[in-house]
Order: structure tokens, then C-alpha cells, then sequence
């Protein structure tokens, strides 16, 4: 086995590591060691407008699905559709 020093981490997490490691009753050699081995997973995107739910979904219908194969109804304008999006980056 190998032995591994981290120096200057942040105290976020220090604190997030020994919560989790308390909350689990393991010692928080024991958490990290968890979690270098199964790091936790991501947590979902929250909405732009800040409502807190994900922004995607898990399910989608038959008709949803189908309709990604579909040529849209009139053209996309990508000039507009890059600026909003730089635009929504700008803001952040």
C-alpha cells in the first residue's frame, strides 16, 4: 500500500470530508480513502432561473424521442443562437 500527503486543502473540504466521514461513522482517513475509490457523484444542474430542480429529465416519451430525428420547420439561425448563448456566458 501506498501513502499519499494532500497539503493546503481548502477548509470547505476539510469540513465537507469530516461531515460526510461523521454522518457515515467512519474516520475521515477512512471517507477519503472512500472516496478517492468511488468519488461521489455530480449533482445535477440547477436552472438558470434558479427554481433548484435539475434541468434535465430521466424520462422522455416516444414522440420526444422520435422528434430529435426530425428536420425542424424552418431553419435555425445559428448567428442568433451563438449569441445567446454568449450572452447567457456573460451573465454568469
Amino acid at each position: 500500500m501506498a501513502t499519499v500527503t494532500v497539503r493546503k486543502l481548502d477548509d470547505e473540504v476539510v469540513h465537507d470530508l469530516r461531515r460526510s466521514a461523521a454522518e457515515r461513522g467512519v474516520s475521515m482517513e477512512q471517507e477519503a480513502r472512500d472516496r478517492l475509490r468511488h468519488p461521489l457523484p455530480q449533482e445535477a444542474p440547477k436552472r438558470p432561473d434558479g427554481n433548484g430542480k435539475p434541468e434535465w429529465r430521466l424520462e422522455a416519451s416516444l414522440e420526444e424521442i422520435l422528434a430529435l430525428g426530425r428536420k425542424p420547420k424552418e431553419p435555425i439561425d445559428h448567428k442568433a443562437e451563438s449569441d445567446a448563448l454568449y450572452d447567457y456566458l456573460d451573465k454568469q
